[in-house]
């Protein structure tokens, strides 16, 4: 099964955090919809007969696009790929875009999981981060996409906010529980230099907070989230059961998937492939770059994207995809962690526990093979 994923890269606003490539704007939409078209009939060998298991949209701000561009897209889509057993099909969008008349359009194009960006219920937190939201027009766009009849509801929340922890952190995480979606990520903010943070952080203006209230806080989260009922599954996602999100998953197991847009990534098996990040550059049909994955590639990504996961490595899967050798050896690398606690082998997996996964960054370098 394999995973398709389309790009809308405009934004009305840039927010402060966001290093992910956007552009302001949307009067080249239509362009941009004739060159995915376009793009989804030269690459419609791409996935090698596969079935697509899920569909995403994602920015951006997808929420920008037409409700009729995005059902021309999925209905291209179902011509040129078996789709017949999509399980999952997810639009990522900005609460103050949410109108029950876009939301209804959205799920007779066939949307039927929307990713709602809402970052925090706090307004000044959402005025730092420069979103074009407030707190109340966020529980307004959860509660009218339900009305709407919407059954998978996820929203975004970002922690580690300087001036945002606290109280202001534990009002945003019960917000979001009274409102009964059935998925959270919650992110911890990264500083990225070419923000607006990273440019205020490069002037002095601005700093992440330190190593304990990050600690502090992702168990805030933890805490919260696992104690309403929500797996941890993935070390920025939590799920009522029969909720994980699969297109994602994709990602973390390896699958194979086709990215259509602007800086859209894919993945064949053996190789990675990524459009030209530029509106521009894709509506002249720049070529897609490639990089093939050697074996100790496809091994560190293997335990990068596992050790993310609550289900960690199996071991068994490990030997078969990697060989006896490369096993034995992380293994040898892993006992450290082991016999502090910060990874845990059992039943044929090793795995960093839900609790310790703000850590899996430093697990995930040392198993590395360099």
């Amino acid at each position: 099964m394999a995973g398709l994923y389309f790009h809308i890269p405009f934004c009305r606003r840039i927010c402060a955090y966001c290093d992910f490539y956007k552009s302001v704007g949307t009067e080249r939409m239509e362009e941009l919809a004739a060159a995915m078209h376009r793009e989804l009939v030269t690459r419609r060998e791409y996935l090698g007969g596969e079935a697509v298991r899920t569909r995403y949209f994602g920015g951006g701000t997808p929420s920008l696009c037409p409700p009729e561009t995005i059902a021309g897209l999925l209905n291209h889509a179902e011509e040129l790929f078996d789709c017949s057993s999509a399980e999952e099909t997810t639009l990522e969008a900005n609460p103050d875009d949410l109108t029950p008349e876009y939301l209804a359009a959205l799920r007779r194009a066939g949307v039927d999981r929307l990713s709602i960006g809402i970052q925090s219920f706090d307004d000044a937190c959402l005025r730092l981060m420069n979103r074009r939201h407030d707190a109340a027009q966020a529980v307004q766009s959860v509660r009218s996409a339900q009305r709407e009849g919407y059954e998978n509801i996820t929203v975004d929340l970002i922690f580690g906010v300087p001036g945002f922890g606290g109280d202001s952190l534990r009002r945003t995480l019960d917000t979001a529980l009274g409102l009964n979606v059935q998925h959270i990520s919650a992110y911890h903010l990264t500083i990225e230099p070419g923000t607006a943070f990273g440019r205020r952080a490069a002037r002095g203006e601005f700093a992440p907070v330190d190593e304990s209230v990050s600690e502090e806080e992702y168990a805030l989260v933890h805490e919260t989230l696992t104690g309403a009922g929500f797996e941890h599954y993935e070390v920025s996602n939590y799920a009522r059961p029969g909720f994980r999100a699969r297109h994602n998953a994709s990602y973390w197991h390896g699958e194979k998937y086709l990215g259509i847009g602007p800086a859209a990534h894919s993945f064949d098996g053996g190789e990675r492939h990524w459009n030209v990040d530029s509106v521009e550059g894709y509506l002249a049909g720049a070529a897609a770059e490639a990089e093939t994955l050697t074996d100790r590639d496809r091994f560190n990504e293997y335990v990068m994207t596992r050790l993310r996961t609550a289900e960690g490595i199996g071991l068994a899967e490990a030997e078969a995809l990697f060989g006896p050798e490369r096993t034995a050896r992380m293994r040898h690398d892993a006992e450290p962690w082991i016999r502090a606690g910060t990874l845990v082998v059992s039943g044929g997996q090793m795995a960093v526990p839900a609790a310790r996964m703000l850590v899996s960054d430093a697990v995930i370098e040392a198993l590395f093979e360099t």
